[in-house]
């Protein structure tokens, strides 16, 4: 509604509280955006917006635009729900005689149910992701694949290897997905790719606060240590997953799994071949895994002849004779 100048100044007179607007002309307003190419908006679908509220705070657009004019910002890259905002800060930009920065409005992060990124979607802060043991690097590669590949289409990248690939043209106009397979499959390779030494100190971090540690640690050495972090990370997603894999070095089970059991140990012979193998691997003297392996198949060869003289020939399976 256009009030005349003499109801605006009665209103004044008055004390009322009002709210300064911007009249957007008639046109059009139009850009070439980095990510969507040509944008352009009818004036006459944006309405005279506020620019001042009755309290004299500016508001979001008006306030965006003096900063990023006084900060000497000349490249704006955001996410694509604000391209609606893009032809209101324009026509600041254009009334105030200040040079138009460039736009780049890159797509939305979504959750796997395609719907925009919330708590509701699991972790959402760095702090977490941290407990949960992913390394910042892991974190770092994940985050800048969601929307953006290089051209050889790499996967695992180190931060110097983003910097020198980056480039606007490489990012997709369709919205990521933050998919928690592909963050915990990158965390598995950057520890897979970690030299054991420079894992040490998290991992120790993390088995120090357990109740085994006193006792338990001090009665390896280092080199120990690190050889047992060497063998577990192959199969560890993130760095929390060492506490419950480690376990087995530092307290003895105390139950096992029920469905095993009743599958291979339904008698006493099962018991009698796993005190036989303990004993092959005790008599080890380098405890190596070409020795490991020589003498394990020395045993199963011994086994296997045992068999053939107690047990008739056509109830041995033909795998085994093969």
């Amino acid at each position: 509604m256009q009030l005349s100048s003499q109801q605006i100044d009665s209103k004044i007179s008055q004390r009322l509280p009002y709210s300064l607007r911007f009249k957007v002309p008639d046109g059009y307003t139009a850009w070439n955006d980095f990510i969507h190419k040509q944008i352009s908006f009818r004036n006459e679908e944006i309405e005279d917006f506020v620019i001042l509220r009755s309290d004299k705070t500016p508001t979001y657009n008006l306030a965006v635009v003096v900063d990023d004019h006084d900060m000497g910002i000349n490249h704006i890259i955001r996410g694509d729900d604000h391209i609606s905002n893009t032809p209101k800060q324009i026509l600041l930009y254009m009334a105030l005689g200040w040079k138009i920065p460039h736009f780049a409005h890159v797509p939305l992060i979504l959750g796997p149910d395609k719907k925009r990124l919330s708590k509701r979607h699991g972790a959402t802060s760095l702090e977490e992701y941290r407990d949960l043991g992913i390394l910042p690097e892991a974190l770092s590669n994940f985050l800048v694949l969601l929307g953006w590949s290089p051209n050889d289409n790499r996967e695992i990248m180190s931060m110097r290897e983003t910097l020198q690939s980056f480039s606007l043209k490489g990012i997709s106009k369709k919205s990521a997905i933050f998919d928690e397979k592909k963050l915990a499959w990158m965390s598995q390779q950057y520890l897979i790719q970690r030299d054991s030494t420079l894992l040490y100190d998290n991992i120790m971090a993390i088995w120090r606060k357990e109740s085994w540690e006193k006792s338990a640690l001090q009665s390896y050495n280092k080199s120990q240590l690190l050889t047992m972090i060497d063998l577990l990370k192959k199969r560890a997603t993130y760095l929390s997953d060492f506490k419950e894999l480690a376990i087995y070095f530092f307290k003895e089970p105390q139950q096992f799994d029920d469905k095993g059991l009743q599958k291979y140990f339904t008698d006493d012979q099962s018991w009698d071949y796993i005190e036989r193998t303990i004993e092959v691997l005790s008599n080890m003297k380098n405890f190596l895994s070409d020795e490991i392996e020589q003498g394990i198949n020395t045993w199963v060869a011994m086994l296997i002849a045992w068999a053939v003289f107690l047990i008739p020939w056509h109830t041995i399976p033909s795998r085994v004779l093969c």
